[in-house]
């Protein structure tokens, strides 16, 4: 009988071991890659009571008959799954999503961590943070990160320009703006009843009826009945006392009630709907009750400004217009439109908006276009202009127009002689940006001349390019004969410069079609010397440099090692593994290569405890325990009987 103590105490020995893993697993639930672990179980040696028998002829076969001493923590595996990746902003934390540990040297030998919580140290080392330890690289050295140095510059030798030069040019052409939208002259929606008042309701009676207008929300009109009549003034009262309505009512000619948009055009509607029955006012007046919109046609020079759709809220006599913008010889522009027919104001018609925007601009003239409904403006004079107009309502005005949905846009560019320019920063070899401007001149042949030139304190520029030809589809048909210039800038040799324009018969580059001049030079080989602005490290581990030139270096690359057997690596402390006899042949990648992960920088990958689980297993622990130990009392109190047996 006393096995069964020692088979209860291998129980708590295996259970006590348990305990120990998971409390290691709970304890590091928030250290950052750590890779849970698990036991497994198995029984020990059993006693053999009886051997198993062959079964004969006349007597079948026994199993054997054996008697179980115990359990043993037989072993304890490791966990390797992914943990949860938590962004932490920093350019050198580093995790790895997949397979792979990142390597370390302590001076004497290699370990690896998952933990990538890097950093540079006073000699610009890459190194662990926590251990101080050295980051290596595929080559198994440390990574050096040369965060001092400067990128140096580089002589522009190459520059390339796109966009369109105009086939035609009917020029020189004078600027014009249009509205954006046009103009019109619009109708209010009316709804007017076709039966007289007074009309007969009941006293104490309300009757009442629904007014939606443009689209929105039904508004209740109620009238009550006080004398047993109700006049066609109430009504046209209980409707114009409705608040934001939209419209407004009066008695009409029929004595009945008339109803009408306060907006006009096709946007403004009125919609009745009937109130309750028996007790209609739609119905008592004779009011439709079918949607009606309002009209729109072109505006003309006699459209008000109060039947224009745009109108909001209807301009009242000494309503201030403001009128802004630049004549073309770059004078500011400003003046008051004042509403009405009075004295000292300006009238009420869109002409008379535009005979007032006139006399503002002397070298400018405005016109409404009979056609399309737009105002265009059109410079005095011809080339390019900062010629701008704008209209809106003056502070304090009780009307309000929609001026924003007519804003005066540029509709034809202003343009000199045939000929257009563009301008590029080129660099020389001391890395000092020199602007350079490239005129494009049309030739009588049609073909066109391209001259660079800068401003002579600071060098000289030599070269033409002659000869630039296209095809009638727009595309290059011959470049020019030679397609470099030559600059030397103050203090530097001359540096021979090659421009690229596109290649013949393809829309790659240069073109002539028919729209505006949109050259442009998109491009260049040179730079300036720059200084490290920033830094990352990409998803293969290598470490990107970025300048304040804009160009862009490796500073390093991380190794990344992986095993056959991960889980035969050996924990050594601070989240750090070493190799063992069964981990396997190591090999040693960038990320993503043979079977690594990728590298996400910013980022730590947490521990891969799963708490819930483990609390399970907590429980599971105890109880295994306690079990345990209740054999141990149950067999001591059965030896206790044994011994009181001879008293």
């Amino acid at each position: 009988m006393s096995s069964s103590l020692y088979t209860a105490l291998s129980g708590l020995k295996a259970h006590e071991g348990w305990l120990g893993i998971i409390g290691n697993n709970l304890a590091n639930s928030s250290t950052a890659g750590f890779k849970s672990s698990r036991a497994t179980f198995a029984d020990q040696f059993s006693q053999n009571l009886r051997f198993a028998t062959l079964p004969s002829a006349t007597s079948g076969g026994r199993n054997p008959v054996q008697v179980g001493h115990g359990v043993t923590l037989a072993d304890i595996g490791r966990n390797m799954s992914q943990g949860a990746l938590t962004s932490t902003g920093r350019v050198f934390d580093l995790a790895l999503s997949g397979r792979g540990n990142f390597m370390l040297s302590d001076g004497v030998g290699t370990l690896y961590t998952r933990v990538g919580t890097f950093g540079l140290d006073g000699t610009s080392r890459l190194v662990d943070q926590r251990t101080g330890y050295l980051v290596l690289g595929q080559n198994g050295q440390g990574i050096n990160v040369d965060s001092t140095s400067l990128f140096p510059p580089s002589a522009t030798t190459n520059l390339t320009f796109t966009g369109n030069l105009p086939a035609q040019i009917g020029g020189p052409l004078a600027q014009i703006l249009t509205t954006s939208a046009a103009f019109a002259d619009g109708t209010q929606a009316n709804v007017t009843g076709t039966t007289a008042g007074p009309y007969a309701i009941p006293i104490g009676e309300t009757w009442t009826m629904d007014i939606a207008v443009s689209g929105g929300a039904p508004q209740r009109v109620s009238v009550p009945s006080v004398t047993g009549t109700v006049t066609a003034q109430e009504i046209v009262n209980a409707v114009n006392a409705l608040n934001a309505s939209g419209v407004s009512a009066a008695v009409a000619g029929n004595g009945s009630v008339s109803i009408t948009s306060n907006r006009t055009g096709t946007a403004a509607s009125v919609k009745i709907t009937p109130g309750s029955t028996g007790k209609d006012l739609a119905s008592l007046t004779g009011l439709s009750t079918t949607l009606v919109a309002g009209t729109q046609t072109i505006a003309s020079a006699a459209t008000a400004l109060n039947n224009m759709p745009a109108n909001v809220k209807a301009y009242v006599p000494g309503d201030a217009i403001s009128i802004n913008g630049v004549d073309t010889d770059g004078t500011p522009v400003s003046g008051t439109f004042v509403f009405g027919t009075g004295a000292g104001q300006d009238g009420d018609t869109l002409g008379d908006l535009v005979t007032f925007i006139d006399n503002l601009f002397p070298l400018a003239t405005p016109a409404l276009n009979a056609t399309t409904g737009k105002i265009e403006m059109t410079a005095d004079n011809t080339g390019a202009t900062g010629l701008s107009l704008s209209i809106q309502d003056g502070a304090g005005a009780t009307g309000s127009t929609q001026w924003s949905n007519h804003a005066f846009l540029t509709s034809t560019v202003g343009t000199g002689p045939d000929s257009a320019t563009s301008s590029i920063e080129v660099f020389d070899q001391a890395g000092t940006a020199h602007t350079v401007t490239f005129t494009f001149d049309r030739q009588d042949d049609g073909s066109w001349n391209i001259t660079p030139s800068i401003p002579p304190s600071e060098g000289t520029v030599s070269g033409v390019l002659t000869g630039l030809r296209f095809n009638a589809n727009g595309t290059i048909a011959s470049l020019p004969v030679s397609n470099s210039f030559s600059a030397t800038f103050t203090g530097q040799p001359a540096q021979a410069v090659t421009v690229g324009l596109g290649t013949p018969s393809l829309f790659d580059g240069v073109t002539m079609f028919g729209g505006a001049t949109t050259m442009f030079a998109n491009g260049q080989d040179g730079y300036g010397v720059g200084e490290l602005a920033n830094m990352s490290v990409n998803s293969d581990g290598a470490i990107q440099g970025f300048y304040s030139n804009g160009q862009v270096q490796s500073l390093g690359q991380l190794g990344i090692a992986n095993f056959v057997n991960e889980n035969g690596l050996r924990e050594v402390g601070n989240n750090l593994w070493a190799e063992t006899a069964n981990s396997g042949t190591r090999t040693v990648s960038a990320g993503l290569q043979a079977g690594a992960g990728e590298v996400v920088g910013g980022s730590l990958e947490s521990s891969n405890v799963e708490i819930a689980e483990e609390f399970v297993h907590l429980i599971e622990a105890q109880r295994g325990f306690q079990a345990n130990a209740r054999v141990i009392t149950t067999t001591d109190q059965v030896l206790s009987e044994l011994v009181n047996l001879l008293r």
